[in-house]
């Protein structure tokens, strides 16, 4: 692993996410250079001190892909053509996996996707805090060398993100939901808000919190959303018929008169609403876990993407090599309030498990 003062990463597309993933990685001590397809934009972050270069330096070790999904695949595979360090990572930030993870074939690519944001856009916008207390999805498959996930999971954990490991095709279906049907959602209620007004103008001035509140996202760059939504399409519409028929309830029951229900269903929400996850446990609240693995393919994958399944944060993940260079143990640091349980699991799965508190 290279030292802080070597280490060099190189981020394609200086929108509001990459030049932002630029700035947190220039703040924890890497050199970062970036390309963009507009020429204006590259010297803006160079006089900005975003990037010191267009071009990646000698010894480039972390490529971010920060550009439209559609065409993340095609540049991976240029990135990974051109890199001759098999040690050097590229991921990506798009906010669809499936069609991204199967496409670029190559054990140097981990697929990624930081949910975090901003209605604001472009560089301008662009903050070295930003991904600070996001979740940051990652997408191993079977392919995935466990000594590049480790030190990508960790390269992460220094922005301040708490990272999580899925399946690409999890990711698109629990994103659909999360992030993708909300975003066409406030759309939609701004749009009919806006059509409105044309015939009541006081409609707007009228806006309170909760309708801000809901369409703030419709705000954000519009140009980055196509290419997601029609890539996760499927997905998206599943979702969307599911919530048609869950309004359509709601409607009946209004017509019908049914108050006790309509109120059980608010009442169900605002429950819901509260227990959404808060920030990470802080470190000292951590217990250490030893899985020994095998050289068989998706062995760490399995490990984390199960971590995820039940809702465990990974703080920390090493690799410890066995003498013999077939086997080795994955060093784990874990919220302490789970590790009993996720140990559990980890032995019913088959592995090998040393839990130390």
């Amino acid at each position: 692993m290279t030292s802080p003062s070597e280490r060099q990463a190189h981020v394609v597309g200086l929108g509001l996410i990459g030049a932002s993933v630029a700035r947190a990685l220039a703040s924890v001590g890497w050199t970062v250079t970036g390309s963009d397809r507009d020429p204006d934009i590259v010297e803006r972050a160079k006089a900005l001190s975003i990037v010191t270069d267009s071009y990646p330096a000698p010894g480039t070790t972390l490529v971010v892909i920060a550009t439209p999904a559609g065409t993340v695949a095609d540049l991976a595979r240029q990135v990974l053509d051109r890199l001759d360090d098999p040690e050097a990572i590229v991921t990506d930030v798009a906010g669809v996996k499936s069609a991204i993870v199967a496409t670029v074939d190559d054990a140097r690519f981990i697929g990624g996707h930081p949910m975090a944001g901003s209605e604001q856009r472009g560089l301008a916008a662009s903050r070295d805090d930003l991904f600070r207390g996001c979740t940051w999805v990652l997408t191993p498959t079977a392919a995935t060398e466990p000594g590049h996930y480790s030190r990508l999971h960790g390269y992460l954990r220094e922005l301040g993100a708490n990272v999580v490991a899925v399946t690409a095709a999890d990711h698109d279906r629990l994103v659909a939901l999360a992030s993708h049907v909300p975003h066409l959602l406030a759309g939609a209620l701004m749009n009919e808000a806006s059509l409105a007004a044309e015939q009541d103008a006081v409609l707007l001035q009228l806006a309170a919190g909760g309708f801000r509140d809901m369409t703030r996202i419709a705000a954000g760059d519009p140009s980055i959303w196509p290419d997601v939504l029609f890539e996760n399409r499927d997905a998206i519409t599943q979702t969307l018929t599911s919530l048609e028929e869950r309004l359509a309830n709601i409607r009946t029951a209004l017509l019908d008169g049914r108050r006790e229900e309509v109120a059980t269903k608010l009442a169900m929400a605002s429950v819901a609403r509260r227990q959404l996850p808060g920030r990470a446990l802080s470190a000292d609240r951590l217990a250490y876990l030893r899985v020994a693995v095998s050289d068989r393919p998706g062995e760490l994958a399995a490990v984390t993407v199960a971590a995820s399944d039940m809702g465990v944060n990974i703080f920390d993940i090493e690799i410890a090599h066995g003498i013999e260079g077939v086997s080795g143990t994955l060093l784990l640091a874990v919220d302490a309030e789970h590790a009993s349980r996720f140990t559990d699991t980890l032995v019913a799965m088959g592995f090998s498990v040393t839990l130390e508190r």
